[in-house]
């Protein structure tokens, strides 16, 4: 007999890990979506917010129903069903929250009807709903939030995500700042040309961050988690972003940067002691500012989306 609900949680990720902008995320382990996915016996998506976060109801507008529905389709299916939202990342957050939504919805919807398709085929219909949010249709986000660890887009056209070994003790801390940043008109901010030294130095930070992260060379991890593309444009409604980051690195951080779009502050650490003493940096630097922030502290959480 088939399943007629199912919860479903969806963790927050980390985005571009510093150069690797539309290309890098991983998965942490809190915070993150909770949603129940229900049938209704029409032929329609019913969103209902149980949450705090203002959300669309419109199915057109709502970044998870949106997903939801490009898997419909492509399955020829005219099922409807409740998206519960039953707890829910901050949106403009900087860690997922969309991408969450996008991931949650389609994996209940996908477990209920069979699990025609394998997890690793539902990121291009997560896709669907992440164009909604930030006008583009990236998946450094909903590849981890899916699939869990660190992921890589090597490529978009054809699409192909691998999984990259890490080491054991890499610990991350995540500080989000009282602030909302729209992943939409953040990328406003980026210009479309950089200059090719710029370029350069950024592949070859991707490219050390890589090496360091499969290797366990953590020397070469802090050297190469830096942004040269994304981050000098998006910081600007940070406070003393450049202090921040070099107050964490005196606190023991291997690398600081804006996590996806900001406002949260992600630094990589060794050890969980140490992320911890990391984030309660970042936490006093936005404190003495007057800004509250909340501070979340995680392995890299090997599982994406799961049932509960």
């Amino acid at each position: 007999m088939a399943r007629e609900e199912i919860k479903i949680f969806g963790p927050a990720t980390v985005s571009n890990v510093g150069p690797g902008f539309d290309l890098l995320g991983f998965a942490l382990e809190a915070p993150g979506d909770e949603m129940i996915i229900r049938r209704n016996g029409t032929d329609k998506l019913v969103l209902i917010n149980k949450t705090e976060s203002k959300l669309p109801l419109d199915p057109e507008k709502n970044v998870a129903a949106v997903a939801a529905t490009s898997m419909l389709h492509k399955l020829g299916s005219c099922e409807g069903f409740d998206l519960i939202f039953i707890s829910k990342i901050p949106p403009g957050s900087g860690v997922g929250s969309s991408a969450a939504s996008c991931a949650v919805a389609v994996m209940g919807i996908n477990e209920l009807m069979g699990a025609p398709f394998d997890i690793a085929d539902l990121v291009p219909f997560a896709m669907e709903g992440e164009k909604v949010a930030s006008g583009s249709t990236h998946a450094d986000n909903i590849a981890p939030a899916l699939l869990g660890g660190i992921t890589l887009i090597r490529s978009y056209d054809p699409l192909d995500i691998k999984h990259l070994p890490y080491p054991d003790d890499l610990w991350c801390t995540v500080v989000h700042p009282r602030l909302e940043i729209l992943t939409g008109e953040s990328r406003k901010l980026i210009p479309q040309m950089i200059p090719l030294q710029t370029a350069l130095k950024q592949c070859g930070n991707l490219a050390g961050l890589v090496a360091g992260l499969t290797t366990g060379d953590y020397p070469l991890i802090s050297r190469s988690v830096n942004d040269v593309f994304a981050e000098p444009y998006r910081t600007t409604q940070l406070p003393d972003f450049d202090q921040l980051k070099e107050s964490a690195l005196e606190a023991g951080s291997m690398g600081t940067g804006l996590s996806g779009s900001g406002p949260s502050v992600f630094s990589l650490c060794r050890g969980e002691e140490m992320a911890a003493s990391v984030g309660q940096v970042k936490k006093e630097h936005f404190s003495s500012r007057g800004i509250e922030s909340w501070v979340y502290v995680s392995r890299i959480s090997e599982a994406g989306c799961k049932i509960i």
